[in-house]
């Protein structure tokens, strides 16, 4: 089993990406091989809409994103770990799902079955506010996404209240929370 880790926030070593590393331990505690990927040091432009992929579901425009369609193609268990950018994610993280437009283009247009069946999603989350509401436009976007991966959006770890670099380290139970669920996500099958 591979487990696909995204950490969405473009500040290193913040809340959200301590909790993904929680939850890539726990997943390669449960014998998943792990890997993670920053969106926010890759080269990923945005995509211009030129409907160039319309014919072959592929992305003529090459960047970082070469190496990233086919991790999303074949991981068996995406995390995303974000925090909430008014009321959404970061714009890297956005970045990356809007590329992601070939693909959707390919499954909904031209009808190509999955490269990998059963496919689970994780997206854990941290948000300044805690109130639950702030979380929702963010999960209608990777549930949006998700779906086009052919990933079932299995659960979600909503974190609110959280703001300061590590705050995520003085809540009682956040990184074991993150550890067990993706060490039960990864078991699961």
């Amino acid at each position: 089993m591979w487990v696909l880790g995204i950490s969405a926030s473009p500040r290193r070593g913040g809340n959200s990406e301590l909790l993904l590393d929680a939850a890539l331990e726990g997943a390669a505690g449960a014998g998943a091989r792990v890997e993670k990927l920053v969106p926010a040091e890759l080269d990923i432009r945005p995509c211009p809409n030129c409907d160039d992929c319309r014919e072959t579901g592929v992305c003529t425009r090459h960047d970082d994103m070469d190496l990233v369609y086919p991790k999303l193609q074949e991981a068996d268990r995406i995390i995303l770990a974000s925090p909430i950018f008014f009321l959404s994610l970061p714009a890297s993280a956005k970045v990356m799902i809007d590329r992601c437009q070939a693909l959707w283009i390919a499954k909904y247009v031209l009808h190509r079955p999955p490269k990998v069946p059963n496919r689970k999603g994780m997206f854990i989350s941290v948000c300044h506010r805690n109130h639950m509401s702030q979380f929702r436009p963010a999960i209608a976007v990777v549930r949006a996404w998700f779906a086009t991966l052919d990933v079932y959006h299995s659960q979600s770890l909503l974190f609110g209240g959280i703001e300061r670099k590590g705050e995520i380290l003085a809540h009682p139970t956040a990184l074991e929370e993150a550890y067990y669920a993706a060490a039960d996500f990864v078991l699961e099958g």
